[in-house]
C-alpha cells in the first residue's frame, strides 16, 4: 500500500487522476498543435479547468493529485503537438522546436508537407521517439526522483552561472569569435531585460531562428512580384496569417493595458 511521500500511487490515486489525464491530454495536443499554442498554456488551462471540477477544492495548493496529473499530462501532450505544425509547415511554436528546426536545416532538411515523402524514415522515427520517451520518463525518473529534487536545492545563482559557462564553452567551440561571444552577451542582456519586464523569452527564440528564413522568403515573393508589395496580401491564406500575426501582438497589450497581464507575465516566468 502506498504510504506519503511514496513514488508509487494508490487505488485511490489512481482512480482520482485518470479522468485528469485524459482531459490534460485532449486539452495540450491541440493547444501544442496551434501556431499560437505551447506546453504553458496548454499546463495552465488543464490546472483552471482541473480546479474548476474536482470535488476537494481544498487540497488544490497542497498537493491535489488532480492538479499534478492534468497539467502534467497536457505538458507531455503538447510536447507531441508541437511536432505537426514543425514538420508539416516549418513553423515552429516553442524554443526547443525553433532549435529543432535549425538541426533540420543545418542538415540540409526542410519540414513541410514533402518532408514526408522525401525522408519518411526521419517523420515517423521522430513519431516513435515520442513513444521511447514516455518509457524512457518512467525508466529514468522513478529511481532518480531523489536526485531530482535535491537539483532543486541548488542555489540559483549558482544554477545561472553553471548555464552561462556551459553556454560560453558551446559557442567558443562551434565558432571561436569574439563577435559571437559579444552578441552571446548582448542576448543574454536582452534575455534578462524581457525577463525583468515579464515578457516571454520563447517568442524571441523562435524569432532568432526564423528570421533568415523570412528575410530569404520575402525577398523571393518580392522578386516574383517585381517589387510590388501588394503581391503579400493577394492570398487568402497570407491575409489570415497577418491577421493572426496582428492579434498575437495587440491582445497582449490590450490585457497589459486593462491590467490583466498577470497571467502573461506568470507565463514568461514559468519558462525557467
Amino acid at each position: 500500500e502506498a504510504v506519503k511521500g511514496s513514488v508509487w500511487m494508490s487505488a485511490q490515486d489512481w482512480a482520482r487522476s485518470w479522468k485528469a489525464w485524459l482531459r490534460g491530454t485532449l486539452i495540450g495536443f491541440p493547444i501544442g498543435a496551434m501556431p499560437a499554442g505551447g506546453a504553458e498554456i496548454g499546463t495552465f488551462l488543464s490546472y483552471a479547468t482541473e480546479k474548476k471540477l474536482t470535488k476537494y477544492p481544498e487540497e488544490f495548493g497542497n498537493g491535489a493529485i488532480e492538479g499534478v496529473a492534468g497539467p502534467e499530462a497536457a505538458n507531455n501532450a503538447s510536447a507531441a503537438g508541437t511536432l505537426v505544425p514543425l514538420l508539416t509547415l516549418g513553423l515552429p511554436t516553442t524554443a526547443t522546436a525553433a532549435i529543432m528546426l535549425a538541426g533540420f536545416q543545418q542538415f540540409g532538411l526542410q519540414p513541410g508537407p514533402l518532408l514526408f515523402a522525401t525522408n519518411p524514415q526521419l517523420v515517423w522515427g521522430l513519431i516513435a521517439s515520442l513513444f521511447i520517451a514516455n518509457l524512457m520518463l518512467l525508466v529514468l525518473n522513478l529511481p532518480l526522483v531523489g536526485l531530482w529534487v535535491k537539483l532543486l536545492t541548488i542555489p540559483k545563482p549558482w544554477l545561472y552561472a553553471g548555464i552561462l559557462l556551459f553556454a560560453t564553452l558551446g559557442t567558443i567551440g562551434a565558432n571561436p569569435s569574439v563577435f559571437e561571444l559579444g552578441m552571446l552577451l548582448a542576448f543574454g542582456i536582452l534575455g534578462y531585460i524581457m525577463r525583468i519586464f515579464g515578457y516571454p523569452i520563447a517568442p524571441a527564440v523562435v524569432g532568432l531562428i526564423l528570421g533568415p528564413l523570412a528575410e530569404q522568403q520575402l525577398r523571393r515573393a518580392l522578386a516574383i512580384g517585381q517589387g510590388d508589395p501588394t503581391v503579400l496580401f493577394t492570398s487568402p491564406i497570407a491575409v489570415g496569417l497577418f491577421i493572426v500575426a496582428a492579434a498575437a501582438f495587440i491582445i497582449p497589450l490590450i490585457m497589459r493595458i486593462r491590467g490583466r497581464g498577470e497571467v502573461l507575465t506568470q507565463l514568461a516566468a514559468n519558462e525557467d
